[in-house]
């Protein structure tokens, strides 16, 4: 079962090949041609040694000098260095194409899981790391670029090498060749018992520094809580953990693929050693030429040799086919439902919303959401409020169809979004979150990110309403200064809002405020409070808040508790009821 599982990987990573098929043929050419000359050099060297010895062993008789001329051994002498120089020329090709090669199919498969991330739904991300899922997209494809540039190559020209070695070595000597095949026969076992091993701990070499990544990566992101808790030596001693799984696990995959190399290298040189001293018994019965015994000594380097190489990069693919296995593992993730077909189109939004019994949970035998249902009318504001865990998120997820519900419809203007395809449905909408992001880039950058081609003057325009132009024009460049991802010379207020400059220069038909005043001071909030109450005008908003006090003017006030709506009406008629909104409210002012 496993070997099968191999074999697919194995096929599914060479079917990446097939747009290079050019290429391909040149290097398959190239290899040939390469091979043939690296198995005719030797056995023309034969020739001209022997011719060499003959008229060395000629003049020596008739006692007169020898001496190399263009008839006397110089004309097989060029021919053999324009040989050597064309060897040259044809590895230093494959060389180059395969590289090529390599790079162009890693490049599409680098482009296969960027798209491939794009189309992931966010329960993927939920259950994953990030810095796992980092190490499949650089070092595992990494892995792979290295080996296929290099292991590959030398594997076939190996091949072809010891094959053509051998035929010509069998045409010399067959009892000689027999007795180096009886070592290499024993280096192929060892080679084979090694690989093996090798495989299972190159795939655990890939999960521990996938392992590793994500916990450097998570503590990186937490460094200031880590430290307020005085948790720094916690965190280092678990980094120290995961390290020294790493390298115990790169520690076995380096012995394992370096220590066949020196083996085998012993029993050729033992190989050499034995044949060297029956090759000398033949020369002396003359059963055998000086020229022949050295060519087959050639014959025996260009085998044993290629043999190591080929017991390396054997051990080197494993690794790469465990990367691949781990790649191709994130490509058969499943995706997001489809868009339809023939999607709804929805521009400018009216902003009635409809839910009808609307169930969902991030594991379909758990729901989380059951029977959920409410409407929206055109221009209303929706506040959504109750415990942490309650499912305020969760519900403003579905709506932007972050994720699927399990059953039950949306209707936004009477059109399902199930029916619309996911861009047209967001392009509706604005969305202020909770946890900010900004990306490198200047300021004027980051607010018009929801619109590239807003200009400077939209773009301050945008800026004045969230109230933060002034802070702005503090900076060093204004508008043009730039932001690393982190945005670490802005507080947690200001990146806030920028956030929310996108979102009034975006001016959507429907928002959606997750805890969008969560990190201003008291008086900013009324401002911005200000400015939003502008901006919603005539627009439908869902606005998550933990402070009552924000959404008291809310047309519709949703109270949620474990996943459903307990109690919705709006603030007079909730507290009017007594109920669990009442006691929240009144907890909250007392």
């Amino acid at each position: 079962m496993k070997q099968t599982k191999k074999q697919n990987t194995v096929l599914r990573l060479f079917s990446y090949l097939h747009d290079q098929r050019i290429r391909l043929t040149v290097v398959v050419v190239s290899i040939l041609i390469y091979v043939g000359l690296s198995i005719w050099n030797p056995m023309y060297s034969a020739v001209v040694i022997d011719h060499l010895w003959n008229g060395i062993q000629a003049a020596w008789k008739n006692d007169v000098p020898f001496s190399i001329t263009w008839e006397n051994g110089g004309r097989e002498l060029i021919q053999l260095t324009v040989q050597y120089f064309f060897t040259w020329i044809f590895y230093y090709l494959q060389s180059y194409l395969m590289a090529n090669v390599a790079e162009n199919m890693v490049l599409s498969l680098r482009s296969q899981v960027a798209e491939k991330l794009n189309r992931l739904p966010l329960r993927f991300f939920d259950r994953n790391k990030a810095g796992e899922i980092l190490s499949r997209v650089t070092s595992d494809l990494d892995k792979i670029t290295e080996v296929m540039q290099t292991g590959l190559l030398k594997l076939i020209v190996a091949v072809g090498t010891i094959i053509g070695s051998l035929i010509v070595m069998f045409f010399y000597s067959v009892p000689l060749t027999l007795l180096f095949l009886i070592f290499m026969l024993i280096s192929i076992l060892i080679t084979k018992a090694v690989s093996g091993k090798s495989l299972l701990c190159a795939s655990r070499q890939q999960e521990t520094i996938g392992i590793l990544t994500g916990i450097a990566e998570e503590y990186y992101n937490g460094r200031d809580v880590i430290k307020a808790y005085n948790h720094e030596t916690e965190s280092l001693e678990q980094v120290a953990r995961a390290a020294a799984e790493a390298s115990e696990a790169n520690r076995k995959v380096g012995f394992l693929t370096n220590c066949v190399n020196p083996l085998i290298r012993l029993l050729t040189r033992l190989a050499n050693v034995v044949i060297a001293v029956i090759a000398g018994h033949a020369m002396l019965n003359g059963t055998m030429t000086v020229g022949i015994v050295q060519a087959f000594f050639q014959y025996i380097n260009q085998t044993g040799e290629p043999l190591t190489e080929a017991s390396y990069m054997i051990n080197s693919l494993q690794a790469a086919f465990a990367s691949a296995k781990r790649t191709f593992q994130l490509l058969d993730e499943e995706e997001e439902i489809p868009d339809p077909i023939f999607p709804l189109s929805l521009n400018n939004a009216r902003g009635e919303i409809r839910f009808e019994h609307v169930s969902f949970g991030y594991n379909p035998s758990k729901l989380l959401m059951k029977d959920i249902s409410f409407t929206a009318s055109p221009g209303q504001k929706i506040a959504v409020v109750g415990s942490t865990g309650a499912g305020k998120t969760t519900l403003v997820n579905l709506l932007m169809r972050f994720y699927e519900i399990n059953r039950g419809d949306i209707w936004i203007d009477g059109m399902n979004t199930a029916d619309m395809s996911r861009s047209g449905l967001r392009k509706n909408f604005g969305m202020v979150l909770q946890d900010t992001w900004l990306f490198s880039g200047t300021i004027a950058e980051n607010i018009a990110y929801g619109r590239p081609d807003a200009s400077r003057e939209e773009v301050i325009n945008a800026a004045k309403a969230a109230k933060i132009d002034y802070f702005i024009r503090t900076m060093p460049q204004g508008y043009d200064t730039m932001l690393d991802n982190e945005a670490s010379i802005l507080s947690s207020g200001q990146k806030q809002l920028l956030t929310i400059a996108r979102i009034f220069l975006c001016d959507p038909p429907i928002l959606i405020l997750d805890e969008a005043t969560s990190s201003v001071d008291t008086r900013t909030e009324v401002e911005i409070g200000k400015a939003m109450k502008k901006l919603m005008k005539g627009r439908t908003s869902f606005v998550i808040a933990h402070r009552l006090s924000t959404i008291r003017d809310a047309d519709t006030i949703l109270f949620m508790e474990h996943g459903n709506i307990i109690e919705q009406g709006n603030h007079r008629e909730l507290l009017e009821k007594n109920g669990a909104y009442a006691a929240l409210y009144y907890s909250q002012f007392e």
